[in-house]
C-alpha cells in the first residue's frame, strides 16, 4: 500500500512526533462515578460497556456524562436496564481478551465495545487485529452468552486535532484500513451491528486534550448505541430475530 511505503519514509520524523506528542499531550483521568447500575422499568436487559480510554469515560468529568451512563439514561424508559462497565485506559483489544478470560463469567444480553485506538497507535496489523476482535466476539458469545454486539467504529484518527502532520495523516489511514477489515467481517454476523462516528475535526467537541469526545459526541455515541440496541429488541419481540 502506498501509506505504508509512506510511512516507511517517514518513520524518523512519525517517531519522533509520536514521543513528543505522548510527552506533551494533556493527561486526562477516566471518569469518576459509577461502574454498574440498575435503572428503569421493563424487560429486563443486561448490557456491559467494555473497552479503552473512551469507553472508561475520558474527556468528562462523570460516568453519567460518558458512554455508560448516557446509555443508561437513553435505555431506562424502555428497559429495566442492568449494566455494567470494564473499561481502562490503554486498552488495547489482545489486552482485553486476557482479562476476560480470567474474568469471572456473567450472562449478558448486549456487549457495547469501544476498541482499536491503542491498536492502531502500536502499529497491530490488520491480520492480527481482524483475528483479535474475531476471537473477542467468540468469547462474548460463548462464555458470556452475548446475543447482541454494538461495537464502534475507530473513530477518524486523522481528523484528531492534536496530532501534527504526517503522524495525524499515517494514524488516520492505518485505522481506516483496520476498521475496513473488521467492518466487512461484521457485516456478515447476524448478532452484530457497528456504530459510526461522525466528523471530529471540530476542536469544541472534543475533550481538552484534543483526542478524547467531550460530552456532546458521549451523548450521540450513546444515542446511536441505544438505537441499535432499541431496533433489535423490537425485531426480537416480533419475531424476525432469534
Amino acid at each position: 500500500m502506498d501509506y505504508l511505503l509512506t510511512s516507511a519514509v517517514l518513520w524518523p520524523l512519525l517517531l519522533y512526533q509520536g514521543v513528543r506528542v505522548r510527552r506533551t499531550a494533556v493527561r486526562l483521568p477516566q471518569a469518576s462515578g459509577r461502574r454498574h447500575g440498575q435503572v428503569g422499568q421493563g424487560p429486563n436487559l443486561r448490557v456491559m460497556v467494555l473497552g479503552d480510554s473512551a469507553a472508561a469515560g475520558v474527556g468528562v468529568g462523570h460516568q453519567h456524562q460518558a458512554l455508560s451512563g448516557q446509555l443508561a439514561t437513553a435505555l431506562q424508559s424502555n428497559f429495566n436496564l442492568h449494566w455494567r462497565l470494564v473499561a481502562r485506559s490503554g486498552l488495547t483489544t489482545a489486552k482485553m481478551l486476557r482479562y476476560l478470560s480470567k474474568r469471572k463469567a456473567e450472562t449478558f444480553d448486549v456487549v457495547v465495545i469501544s476498541l482499536g485506538v491503542n491498536d492502531v497507535t502500536r502499529g497491530v496489523g490488520a491480520r492480527k487485529w481482524l483475528g483479535q476482535q474475531q476471537q473477542l466476539v467468540s468469547l462474548l458469545r460463548e462464555k458470556y452468552g452475548c446475543r447482541h454486539i454494538v461495537a464502534a467504529a475507530i473513530p477518524p484518527i486523522g481528523q484528531f486535532p492534536v496530532l501534527p502532520q504526517p503522524l495525524r495523516w499515517t494514524l488516520g489511514r492505518h485505522a481506516s484500513v483496520l476498521d475496513n477489515r473488521v467492518r466487512q467481517w461484521m457485516a456478515q454476523q447476524p448478532d452484530c451491528d457497528r456504530v459510526e462516528f461522525g466528523p471530529l475535526d471540530d476542536p469544541a467537541l472534543m475533550a481538552s486534550d484534543g483526542f478524547h469526545p467531550g460530552p456532546e459526541i458521549y451523548r450521540l455515541w450513546a444515542e446511536e448505541v441505544a438505537g441499535c440496541i432499541e431496533r433489535r429488541w423490537a425485531e426480537s419481540t416480533s419475531g424476525k430475530v432469534t
